[in-house]
């Protein structure tokens, strides 16, 4: 039994393990507390795999969300990151505008604080509804619509070329 097991459990990491560690770095913001959030989810899903019945990458996303919503609550301060001044951003459209857009708004999406990190990964990544965000992160639906408003007013503040180009006809969601 414990060789199907590992097994089983070694093909889930080997097929899905990329797409959880993009999931762990868009809430941990780094690459080292991504392996460290994703190692310490597979750990725990591996000691429940038996038990665990159907699609096992659910199983293990709220896993995440949970172990790095529990990091948060149990700091009892968080390093914040000052910008003295956003950089500028090029007046003309080339390709390589849109990679700098990418750059100024991951930066700006480490600035929020992390429960609205974690509802715009859910809601906006993992395109989850309000109800389906609220379900994983344990809170009502009005405080996942509030904590997003919240947040994408902070990313215009900060990003103001981020509005500009998401209502450009060419780009699609």
């Amino acid at each position: 039994m414990a060789e199907v097991t590992d097994g089983e459990f070694t093909a889930f990491v080997n097929d899905r393990g990329e797409a959880l560690l993009r999931v762990a770095y868009a809430l941990a913001g780094s690459q080292h507390g991504a392996e460290d959030l994703l190692q310490n989810a597979l750990a725990k899903a591996y000691t429940r795999w038996p038990q665990i019945r159907g699609d096992a990458e659910p199983y293990v996303r709220r896993i995440l969300y949970h172990d790095q919503v529990s990091g948060w609550r149990r700091r009892a301060r968080r390093p914040e990151v000052p910008l003295d001044a956003l950089p500028e951003v090029p007046a003309e459209r080339d390709s390589g505008h849109d990679a700098d857009l990418r750059m100024l708004l991951r930066d700006a999406l480490l600035t929020l604080p992390p429960r609205q990190r974690a509802v715009l990964t859910l809601r906006y990544l993992e395109d989850l509804s309000v109800e389906q965000t609220a379900a994983v992160l344990g809170c009502r639906t009005g405080t996942v619509a509030s904590q997003a408003s919240r947040a994408l007013a902070k990313l215009r503040r900060l990003v103001p070329a981020f509005a500009e180009y998401a209502d450009r006809p060419e780009v699609s969601r």
